[in-house]
């Protein structure tokens, strides 16, 4: 596993648990660390992903207002915490983090959720996040 999937899994972990808390994010950051030490994480893992968490919390209205655009006929709040954690950590990434490409975002995102979340959620997602970066890319 690369250590961006790493730091996604870590950054994916960390958002899921401040929509419970809303706690420091680098207490959440660490904790996560912890529960993963046996993994022998490598640094850039690390830092790849305090960057998507602290981008993702600090840009979360426009982010969640964005997610609201592109859910179609689905009441955000019934989301699953987190199908919307996955969600908002790659929404994060498809909106600022420009070097890197959509596919392999929206990629990554739907391996994520197959680990972590339903059987189906993966589709949903992957609707989502295929409606938000075609209208980036189509410069809306």
């Amino acid at each position: 596993m690369g250590s961006r999937r790493k730091g996604r899994i870590i950054a994916f972990k960390v958002i899921f648990s401040w929509d419970f808390n809303n706690n420091n994010i680098d207490d959440l950051i660490n904790f996560s660390l912890t529960n993963e030490a046996n993994k022998k994480i490598k640094e850039d893992s690390i830092v790849f992903a305090r960057l998507i968490v602290k981008g993702t919390i600090d840009n979360i209205g426009e982010i969640d207002k964005k997610i609201k655009q592109h859910i179609s006929n689905w009441d955000f709040k019934r989301i699953a915490k987190v199908d919307l954690a996955i969600l908002r950590l790659s929404a994060y990434s498809l909106m600022f983090q420009k070097d890197i490409a959509g596919n392999i975002i929206i990629d990554e995102a739907i391996d994520i959720s197959k680990e972590f979340s339903s059987e189906e959620s993966y589709r949903f997602i992957n609707g989502v996040l295929d409606s938000i970066y075609k209208e980036i890319i189509n410069g809306k």
